[in-house]
């Protein structure tokens, strides 16, 4: 494969990369097992069971395990041949879904806070002068 051709695999791989994460570490149809793997993360008396339920509530560290799935499933390897390839593809795959959350994740904050300047722009137009 081309190098172009490495690239844009690159950015279109991590896209459902960071679609997977996101959802399982923030949105609601994962809120129970989130919650349980949170709980289990803090009161956990072994430091290994800890560690690896934290994993289901860090995008960061999920991410990670994703990414590992998306290589087995596509066989992508970036810029070298054999393994050295994989370990290339794993962490730029990892640094640019990691992009695209931190990009969704300012994009929602913005529609929150404009949602909430609306509601209070509203509330102030409802009430009568005086």
């Amino acid at each position: 494969m081309t190098l172009a051709g490495q690239i844009t695999t690159l950015f279109i791989l991590a896209i459902p990369i960071a679609c997977i994460a996101w959802t399982v570490t923030h949105e609601e149809v994962f809120r129970e097992p989130r919650e349980y793997c949170v709980r289990c993360s803090k009161d956990s008396k072994k430091l290994l069971r800890r560690k690896f339920f934290y994993l289901f509530t860090c995008e960061y560290c999920f991410s990670h395990y994703v990414t590992l799935v998306f290589l087995a499933l596509s066989q992508f390897q970036l810029l070298l041949n054999g393994w050295r390839g994989y370990v290339i593809a794993c962490f730029a795959l990892v640094y640019v879904a990691n992009f695209y959350m931190s990009i969704f994740a300012l994009l929602r904050q913005a529609i929150k806070k404009e949602k909430v300047e609306i509601e209070v722009l509203e509330k102030e137009g409802e009430q009568p002068k005086n």
